[in-house]
């Protein structure tokens, strides 16, 4: 999957974009994201329910993979049933 596609929740409204992937299934809600919304959504893993949050970045714990949340949704974000954590901002330097 190449950096600036679309992925969109087949479970709920998440829509992110790919900044950095590798090989692996990106899930929301414990399902596969796809470039196209399925007709019918289907159900939400318990596990996954923990929603996205819109203009932030989720990111796995070895660096391979990064989306953009570019519209929130109920669903948490994951790949091969690993959840994604948001990423924090990196902190300013002292301008003293």
């Amino acid at each position: 999957m190449k950096p600036g596609t679309r992925l969109k929740s087949a479970i709920c409204d998440t829509e992110v974009m790919v900044i950095k992937s590798a090989d692996g299934t990106i899930e929301c809600g414990g399902a596969p994201m796809g470039e196209a919304k399925p007709a019918e959504a289907g159900a939400m893993s318990a596990d996954h329910a923990n929603g996205t949050l819109m203009g932030k970045r989720y990111v796995d714990s070895d660096g391979k993979y990064e989306l953009l949340c570019v519209k929130p949704g109920k669903g948490s974000l994951s790949v091969d049933g690993v959840a994604l954590s948001v990423k924090d901002a990196k902190p300013l330097p002292a301008s003293d």
